[in-house]
């Protein structure tokens, strides 16, 4: 039989060779192989023979499993030393007293709500702030369900939430106790500091992408994230420093103070405490005796400091002229004592710039501001009797700016340090996820006629929802951690109303003449409860992307 030579690929048309391969896998062989082929599959089949009994015999793909253990030992080790065991060791120690000899139960958790507790229902404002933050989170869910981004069903079941959340948030924030405030603390801390930072992360990855300077702009907002908590902690201790001299925040609260309102001259200068002309009404000072026009009047004060008499011209003693009211203020002292009081001597300084009120009943019928040598003057007064009177703004104290870490805002600062920290962490996962939704349909709700705000809300935010839900998550996960801030932070005087749960376990188990590790493990046991929701709901989010 002649051999027919091969025809050149794609000599010949799809159908044609379609039809000759149909029909050459169902025809028979003619006869039998040529020895060369022959040759060719006895030598192929010693090679492939092992392969498939190995193949049939393990009847699974991949390494052996003693291989497999032999790489996950290792691995499996660390896990249990550092994670299985304290887990086990905490919640088996949190059934034993303090010396942990004597087997209590649950006596260290009752003893943990039960403590010195005090109520107090009445209004606050944490209580305020926490009701409004979650008045807006219920309008935005509402806002959601109203632009279909989010179920009816979802949106009702999310409003219970926020019910019990605002209930149990009252609730915490009527008890006085370590506990309580700890547990209040960390619902501030959950409501607020989330749901702040992906709103910023938002913002910051949307502005990213309108602008040129977008990689610097994400350099600067990302740099917090390489410094640690510790440094973060000793950076914002300065910032938030009661001292404008050192303090950033109290330097600019204090500049634009001064700005609208001019700062007092005096601060501290008062009178003599008996023997003078002048007595205290209130934080100001009025005369003891009225006075007439065509009368004079002496304002002695004392308390100036050296440094400001250096700078201060001699005082002059007051003239009298009719119908007016003449008076000097002056720093009643001088160096050596040689002055003598409530006179006007020619070593003595005046004091200029304080103003001087003119007061008839409790009506001021007028103003007058001292000159260089302290003197001042009313003229064109009515007849009558009048009380001159210094007011209190002429002494009061330099104002300092914000007590930042007090006791009413000491949280929102430490708040204000985290954001500060992990706006930035949001800010690059939103701006990942942005970068990944399709611009086909945007550009498509646009051609449609949807406004730049519709395609935001209505083509955006659901096809980001995933995101954000996976970056609002894992900041809920580290603020129910979080210690480092708030324990360098917050002074040793208001540490106890910036407690949270972390901070609360340490100081238990570790600080004090009453350290007990009992408790401490019972608080560190029920944090662990707290955030093993959160982690469960992050590990299911992650299958379900990775399925």
């Amino acid at each position: 039989m002649t051999d027919t030579p091969e025809s050149p690929a794609g000599s010949e048309p799809s159908g044609e060779r379609s039809t000759d391969q149909s029909s050459v896998s169902t025809a028979k062989p003619s006869k039998a192989p040529s020895s060369g082929t022959s040759a060719e599959a006895s030598a192929a089949a010693p090679a492939a023979k092992p392969s498939a009994q190995s193949s049939a015999a393990s009847g699974r793909l991949g390494p052996a499993p003693w291989m497999a253990g032999g790489f996950l030992i290792p691995a499996l080790l660390v896990l249990g030393l550092l994670v299985v065991y304290p887990i086990v060791y905490t919640v088996w120690r949190s059934l034993y007293d303090a010396s942990g000899d004597k087997l209590v139960w649950l006596g260290n958790y009752i003893d943990m709500f039960t403590d010195d507790v005090t109520l107090s229902w009445g209004s606050s404002p944490g209580k305020i702030v926490v009701s409004f933050l979650l008045l807006l989170v219920a309008a935005g869910v509402v806002c959601a369900g109203a632009l279909s981004i989010m179920a009816w069903r979802r949106v009702v079941i999310t409003l219970l939430v926020l019910l019990a959340v605002e209930v149990l948030s009252y609730a915490l924030l009527s008890a006085r106790s370590e506990m309580y405030v700890a547990f209040r603390n960390n619902l501030i801390w959950v409501v607020v500091a989330p749901s702040v930072i992906v709103a910023l992360g938002l913002v910051f990855a949307v502005v990213t992408e309108r602008i040129r300077w977008a990689a610097a702009f994400k350099l600067i907002v990302f740099m917090p994230m390489a410094i640690s908590m510790l440094a973060a902690g000793v950076i914002f201790t300065l910032v938030y420093d009661r001292a404008p001299e050192r303090g950033v925040l109290n330097a600019a609260a204090v500049g634009v103070h001064d700005t609208f309102k001019e700062a007092s001259h005096y601060p501290g200068v008062r009178p003599r405490e008996s023997g003078g002309p002048l007595r205290a009404e209130g934080k100001a000072f009025a005369t003891q005796a009225q006075v007439q026009p065509g009368q004079t009047v002496l304002l002695p004060l004392v308390a100036v400091t050296p440094e400001m008499q250096k700078k201060l011209s001699p005082a002059q003693a007051p003239s009298p002229k009719p119908g007016t009211v003449a008076g000097t203020v002056w720093a009643d002292f001088s160096p050596g004592g040689a002055a003598k009081p409530n006179q006007v001597d020619a070593s003595e300084k005046g004091l200029p710039k304080i103003t001087v009120e003119a007061v008839s009943g409790t009506k001021v019928v007028a103003t007058a501001t001292s000159a260089a040598d302290g003197t001042f003057a009313f003229k064109n007064l009515p007849a009558g009797s009048y009380t001159i009177r210094l007011p209190a703004s002429n002494f009061a104290a330099p104002y300092n700016g914000v007590n930042w870490l007090g006791s009413d805002l000491v949280t929102a600062s430490i708040i204000g340090a985290y954001i500060w920290m992990w706006a930035g962490f949001a800010m690059v996962l939103i701006g990942a996820g942005l970068a990944a939704i399709p611009r086909d349909a945007l550009e498509a709700a646009r051609v449609d006629g949807a406004t730049e705000l519709q395609v935001f809300f209505r083509v955006t935010m659901p096809l980001l929802a995933p995101v954000l839900v996976v970056v609002l998550v894992t900041l809920v996960i580290n603020v129910l951690k979080v210690f480092d801030l708030v324990y360098i932070i917050a002074p040793g005087s208001t540490q106890q109303d910036a407690n949270v749960l972390a901070l609360q376990m340490y100081l238990k188990s570790f600080t004090g003449e009453g350290a007990d590790q009992g408790v401490g493990s019972a608080i560190a046991v029920v944090l662990f409860l707290l955030v093993l929701p959160a982690m469960v709901f992050n590990i299911r989010r992650f299958r379900q992307e990775q399925a």
